[in-house]
């Protein structure tokens, strides 16, 4: 009976609209600094109202997000690293937004979002609670990530309950949402069904990133001079920003009007700070999170992407990194350390230059010394690659498609 119900539309859905409920403990809306995927997909959503619960606390900033009416923030309790205070705030996001869950109308389908399986959790009880249909979105390979960082030891007795708790999951979602093909294909290998995987990647809209002023004003607005290479992002481990500090002192050494600017927080800021002051590498500039809605004239006032990951053998096909389709969207050039797929997309769009995970120097000199010319054409074919591959618009009718064959729309 329950299995029937979850295919009924929601009695009170507006217009005969129906619903889906998203779990994301980190998603913010446009106008706050981190991951928006989940905002602008329901923003595109024709046919579907979706609500977002999310976390009050910002992933990159840990202050508390104002939410507009697409969300609905939940409590979950501070924490400044990576130690057991952030594995309580996983847990207290579990319990909030199962407690939002149950109080908010009856959804279709419920749509948890990873990196923590968690919110896994959470998704499943309220789909269980609620008759709807489960969906599950693998943004990050949990526990694989975590072993390959070094947090988690290959036999430790965590681990082996997060396998199972993975493996549960994976079981009992009637849909696998992933990011990447790669991911898919692993899954796959773990003897998931394959028709129950769903790859829906990250994206962006080019027409979303037209400057909103003349380069010169938005240059002048941030404080841009010389031939500016910019990493907006995380500041944690896994995006390992000791390996730029590490090119710009080399790049130092050959051009001195390039500078290096990251935007973001997170917890190795402090550290990286503390190292470029030490060592005096003073091409380096460190500013504060930018929101999505400012992120067009940011990009706009500089001249290279930086995309830069620790070397992982996970990250090489298991991610889908939202700077890299923002820089590719606003038509920078780009430089990416990640083997994988992300150089294969950079090099099958034109659209940069992909190099070894310790050369990023190489790379920024690559482009640094590239003809006006070529920079140009780099910048044209990664905003052509994105409108024919990554438009938020077309992956949102992706997911459409998926939810109205999950309730037989």
């Amino acid at each position: 009976m329950g299995r029937v119900l979850s295919r009924l539309p929601s009695s009170d859905s507006p217009r005969g609209r129906r619903r889906v409920l998203l779990l994301n403990h980190f998603a913010v809306p446009l106008h706050a600094p981190g991951g928006t995927r989940h905002a602008e997909l329901v923003s595109h959503l024709a046919n579907w109202e979706g609500t977002i619960v999310a976390g009050n606390r910002n992933l990159l900033t840990r202050a508390r997000t104002d939410f507009d009416r697409a969300f609905r923030a939940v409590w979950v309790s501070p924490y400044s690293d990576n130690g057991p205070a952030r594995v309580l705030n996983w847990l207290s996001f579990v319990v909030t937004s199962l407690v939002a869950g149950v109080r908010l109308p009856r959804p279709d389908v419920v749509y948890a979002s990873s990196p923590h399986l968690f919110a896994g959790v959470s998704g499943w009880l309220l789909a269980r609670i609620r008759r709807s249909a489960f969906v599950l979105e693998v943004r990050d390979l949990w526990p694989d990530v975590l072993v390959d960082m070094g947090t988690l030891r290959g036999d430790s007795i965590v681990l082996r309950v997060l396998r199972s708790l993975e493996s549960f999951l994976y079981r009992r979602a009637e849909r696998i949402v992933v990011l990447t093909p790669g991911v898919g294909t692993r899954l796959a290998e773990r003897g998931i069904w394959p028709a129950k995987i769903v790859v829906i990647p990250n994206g962006a809209d080019p027409a979303d990133f037209a400057s909103p002023a003349p380069r010169s004003d938005v240059r002048a607005r941030f404080g841009f001079d010389g031939f500016t290479v910019l990493y907006a992002g995380a500041h944690g481990p896994a995006n390992a920003l000791d390996l730029v500090l590490d090119a710009a002192a080399k790049v130092a050494t050959v051009r001195s009007d390039v500078r290096f600017v990251l935007v973001g927080d997170g917890v190795q800021k402090p550290a990286l700070v503390a190292r470029a002051s030490r060592e005096g590498i003073d091409n380096v500039r460190f500013l504060e999170p930018v929101a999505k809605n400012d992120m067009p004239a940011l990009l706009h006032a500089a001249d290279v992407g930086l995309h830069v990951l620790a070397d992982v053998p996970l990250f090489h096909f298991g991610v889908s990194p939202n700077k890299l389709y923002d820089y590719l969207a606003a038509g920078l050039p780009v430089v990416t350390n990640t083997p994988g797929e992300v150089a294969a997309i950079v090099r099958d769009a034109d659209a940069g230059v992909a190099v070894a995970p310790t050369a990023i120097d190489e790379g920024v000199l690559c482009i640094v010394g590239a003809s006006d010319e070529r920079r140009r054409a780099w910048s044209e074919h990664g905003r052509a690659w994105m409108a024919a591959n990554r438009s938020r618009r077309a992956l949102a009718a992706k997911l459409e498609t998926m939810l109205d064959e999950l309730v037989g729309g």
